[in-house]
């Protein structure tokens, strides 16, 4: 896939329904935190998608706790889209933002800690994570046995 292909936006509300159902098989086997459509509708702002040919197949969110953090959340590509370079393009989208907004650290909660890894992310204790960042995670029902691995990047040296 060549690069000028790809088209990273804003969210918009129209992509609401595309966003749902690329998150729904992982909502279903229970990688990401179970969202409903109208979660979505309120968080759009937080959102960026990657189109590819008028058809939407990647998103992630930022979500901002703090001056000093935010969350990348809700990252997906669509299986046969990964390996396009979509991933990296949706995580620098999300920490340039974070940049834009003055945040300084990013971090993320996640199963593949080594995509991260190789963009400067490092792995971090979840308990040096501030308690506010579990809000969300309690209503996962991996809540009490997190098998997450929680990587962070500072984005000011």
């Amino acid at each position: 896939m060549k690069a000028e292909h790809i088209q990273l936006r804003a969210a918009q509300v129209q992509d609401v329904e595309a966003m749902y159902q690329l998150m729904l098989p992982l909502m279903q086997d229970k990688t990401l935190i179970q969202r409903d459509k109208d979660d979505l509708y309120q968080h759009v702002q937080e959102f960026v998608v990657a189109i590819v040919d008028e058809q939407l197949l990647g998103v992630a969110a930022l979500h901002v706790y703090a001056s000093n953090l935010a969350e990348i959340r809700s990252l997906v590509v669509a299986p046969h889209a990964q390996g396009w370079g979509l991933g990296l393009l949706l995580v620098q989208n999300c920490e340039d933002f974070a940049r834009q907004v003055g945040v300084s650290t990013v971090f993320a909660l996640t199963y593949v800690d080594t995509f991260f890894i190789k963009q400067g992310y490092r792995v971090v204790s979840k308990e040096s994570l501030p308690q506010k960042v579990w809000t969300v995670c309690i209503h996962c029902p991996k809540f009490s046995f997190c098998d997450e691995i929680a990587v962070q990047k500072d984005l000011v040296s």
